[in-house]
Parts: C-alpha cells; structure tokens; sequence
C-alpha cells in the first residue's frame, strides 16, 4: 500500500466541497510539482557547496556536455538553455568573472564569439555534476531499479502528451 501525502489530502477536501470534480489530473501535477520544488531545493544546496546556483550549472553542464572543444555560440548557448538572450548574457558575464567559462573569436566568423569552459570551470562542473547525481540518487534510493524505470518510463509518456497539448489554450 502506497503512502498517504498531502495531495490525498487536498483531493479529499475538495471531494467534499466539490464532488462533481474529477482531480486525478490534479493529484498527478501536484506530486510532480512538490517533487520538482524539493528536488530542486535540494540541488540548489549542493550546488551552492561549489560556488554555483542551479542557473550557473546550467550553463556549465550545457557547456560540458554540449560543446566540444570549440565551445558553443552564444545564439546556440541560449537555444539551449531556453532562455532570453538577456538572461543568457548576465550568467555568462558572471561565469567568465568567476573564470570559469571565456568568450573567444569564432575562427569562422571574426564577428561571432564562441563560449568555451575553461580547465577550472570544466572541473568545477564535473565535481559539481557527479555531486549532483549523488543528490538525486539519495532522493530516489527508497525505489528499486525496476521501479524507477516504469517510474522514467510513465514521466516520458506523460511529458510526451503535455507537449502535445500544451501548445495552445483550449479556450476560444
């Protein structure tokens, strides 16, 4: 038998205000939303440990395991991250403060820059990422193998048809 949480909770009090309300779909986004925001407080915290915020590994770990050598464009860097290009130029500006990333001429175009990761922000970033898998393999360690892939395997399906429909507003 599975737990009690506080989302049964709020089902329940809503069943009683409301009992016309089907608030499956509720239950589902709202475990997932906790989940996130704890998940990711916890990542905060650990990144903190290594001088960074959840924002500043972002770009790292873009950097780290997208870019080769070369690094990325700037364009490439936001696309990326999906963020404005406002948003992607202040962690850069902060990043290459800290020394941990550099922006070069792009050999290809002189008019471009290209973002590298320096050998101290490529070490900051592996540390920094296994750290990380550590943290969220300790928030995962009360289910098995087998259930964290069913548990991988019904997220991916369901990310599938929130992207599916979550491209426009049903409303008219």
């Amino acid at each position: 038998m599975t737990e009690r949480d506080g989302v049964d909770e709020i089902r329940e009090q809503w069943a009683v205000q409301r009992p016309d309300l089907d608030t499956e779909a509720m239950a589902v986004f709202g475990r997932i939303y906790r989940a996130a925001r704890l998940a990711g407080d916890t990542q905060e915290r650990c990144y903190a440990r290594f001088g960074i915020t959840r924002a500043d590994f972002d770009v790292l770990a873009t950097l780290r395991r997208a870019a080769g050598p070369e690094g990325l464009s700037p364009g490439r860097l936001t696309a990326a991250l999906m963020l404005s290009t406002g948003g992607t130029t202040s962690r850069l500006d902060r990043l290459e403060r800290a020394g941990h990333l550099v922006r070069v001429p792009d050999p290809a175009d002189r008019r471009a820059l290209l973002v590298r990761l320096t050998d101290s922000g490529r070490a900051l970033i592996d540390e920094a990422v296994t750290a990380g898998l550590a943290e969220q393999q300790r928030l995962l360690g009360d289910l098995s193998a087998a259930r964290l892939r069913r548990v991988d395997d019904d997220l991916r399906d369901l990310l599938a048809s929130v992207e599916r429909h979550a491209t426009g507003s049903r409303e008219g």
